[in-house]
């Protein structure tokens, strides 16, 4: 169908008692049994939901997000529960999503936009970097845009260029973005609830591979968390995770890498190793305090990305850790990313995807005769 543009009291006005009732009932009783096995898919999805029903202004929409409910099924059933003026199908025109959203935002709505591909989200680069960013700024904190931009990204699904990117250096470095990527289920609900939240613009970088990872899950006993954290000001906004404490060596991941970094970690412990896994969580901002504290504490560390190595976020925790680390240093800091090539075939990934085996070869680098 073709996007309709709603103003605010049009959108509060199309929500029906019926609709509400039924969002109610769904999110009320879905998941009332405790901790269950719940996919990073199913979070997302949860949390959007959840948002929907607390607050109105809340929109979703995007290429195939409606009846389809997106090509990985994130935005499943959101068009039946909230009708299609909240969640509805765009053209395949991306500068003209994230153009409708900045409007949208700027008329006091919350757009949640996917860009069904990290690489498609490439068109609509000019109005993120030019506008979405800039707002704020731009009117001395006048005009807020609280847009979610959901990227769909990096590999490990057998797809191709366009389809594969790891594309979150370029926001990284456009000042006046957030860049959140969770690693976990838990996390896929509660930082994206917390983006929404956000009365800032946020690109949610998810990792597509790990859509149908599972975990147990108590999304009832998340939904309070959420509550809880909003009331008293707390955030994932900024804050790293440890994900594995350890003490010889710090492995510095996030979003896709983290899981092959626990492998890795595991692996070690069988050699005797004892490395400890941060899991970054929140690029920009970026947890200082947390990642510095590990190295400080083992002397030894390596970063892994899926994205190039050149001019990256693994760049950039590199330098960040040597500034503050120096002097508990015990080996240069290492990195294991993708190759600086295009992504390759899908026969090929394997060798360009970080992987266990050269994450340990670079931990055995780490000058252990020190």
């Amino acid at each position: 169908m073709s996007p309709t543009v709603t103003t605010s009291s049009e959108v509060n006005g199309n929500v029906s008692a019926a609709t509400a009732r039924a969002a109610a009932k769904a999110a009320a009783t879905a998941e009332s049994t405790g901790p269950q096995t719940v996919t990073l898919a199913k979070a997302l999805n949860t949390a959007m939901a959840d948002a929907m029903h607390a607050d109105s202004s809340v929109l979703v929409f995007g290429e195939d997000v409606g009846m389809l409910g997106g090509v990985f099924r994130i935005t499943d059933g959101l068009t039946k529960t909230f009708g299609e003026s909240r969640c509805f199908d765009t053209p395949l025109a991306e500068s003209g999503i994230v153009g409708m959203a900045v409007g949208m935002a700027m008329n006091g709505m919350r757009p949640v936009i996917e860009m069904q591909f990290d690489a498609f989200a490439y068109p609509a680069f000019e109005q993120i970097v030019s506008h979405v960013a800039k707002m704020h700024n731009r009117t001395k904190g006048a005009v807020k845009l609280p847009i979610v931009i959901r990227v769909p990204y990096a590999g490990g699904i057998g797809g191709v260029e366009h389809h594969c990117d790891s594309s979150e250096s370029y926001y990284a470095h456009t000042a006046g973005l957030k860049v959140f990527t969770p690693a976990t289920v838990a996390d896929g609900y509660r930082m994206l609830r917390e983006a929404i939240d956000s009365d800032d613009p946020v690109m949610f970088m998810e990792p597509k591979k790990l859509y149908w990872s599972k975990d147990l899950v108590d999304l009832e006993g998340l939904r309070a968390e959420h509550a809880a954290n909003a009331e008293r000001g707390i955030s994932s906004e900024g804050r790293a995770a440890v994900a594995r404490p350890g003490t010889d060596a710090t492995l510095i991941a996030y979003g896709p890498s983290v899981p092959t970094a626990l492998a890795a970690a595991a692996a070690a412990a069988e050699e005797g190793r004892s490395l400890e896994v941060i899991d970054v969580r929140s690029i920009v901002p970026f947890d200082d305090e947390t990642v510095c504290a590990s190295v400080r504490k083992t002397g030894r560390a390596v970063v892994i990305a899926e994205a190039h190595g050149f001019a990256s976020v693994s760049s950039e925790i590199v330098a960040r850790v040597q500034e503050r680390c120096f002097h508990y240093l015990a080996a240069p800091i290492r990195r294991v990313t993708g190759f600086d090539v295009p992504y390759p075939a899908p026969k090929l990934e394997h060798y360009y995807l970080p992987g266990v085996d050269r994450i340990l070869d670079a931990v055995d680098d780490l000058q252990w005769e020190d």
